[in-house]
């Protein structure tokens, strides 16, 4: 993993847009049906795809090597861009689903900017358990 200053990670973010597709080349894959993946996205920070996004058999993730086109997901303080697949074999199959539960905002989030949301607040993390 290459490691950048702030002040890089901060200009390379300002720049990037949820939504935002990239092609990619899968780096790693580092425990089938546990993690996620590594993708190359031809910027100096990785990008990464959660298990939670990818199908739920491994067989059908795409394996290290495969070239395909990815969007930008997340993006925070973390180095390093969450991805989805654009491609829907290598997307979860009740992708739909779990966006209207987890990410409703999703379809008013693309396009617009990656902003790094800083730290949860207390009263941000009390209303999330409650």
């Amino acid at each position: 993993m290459v490691v950048v200053t702030e002040a890089e990670w901060a200009r390379i973010r300002k720049d990037l847009r949820f939504g935002q597709v990239f092609e990619g080349t899968v780096a790693k894959v580092p425990q089938p049906g546990a993690i996620g993946i590594f993708v190359d996205i031809g910027l100096s920070v990785g990008g990464f795809v959660d298990v939670l996004l990818l199908p739920k058999e491994s067989e059908a993730w795409p394996v290290e090597g495969t070239v395909a086109d990815f969007e930008i997901w997340w993006a925070d303080s973390r180095q390093q861009i969450r991805l989805k697949p654009s491609d829907a074999r290598y997307l979860r199959n009740d992708f739909t689903q779990f966006v209207e539960q987890w990410r409703p905002s999703w379809s008013s989030d693309i396009g617009q900017p990656v902003r790094d949301p800083g730290p949860v607040t207390l009263d941000e993390l009390q209303a999330k358990l409650l």
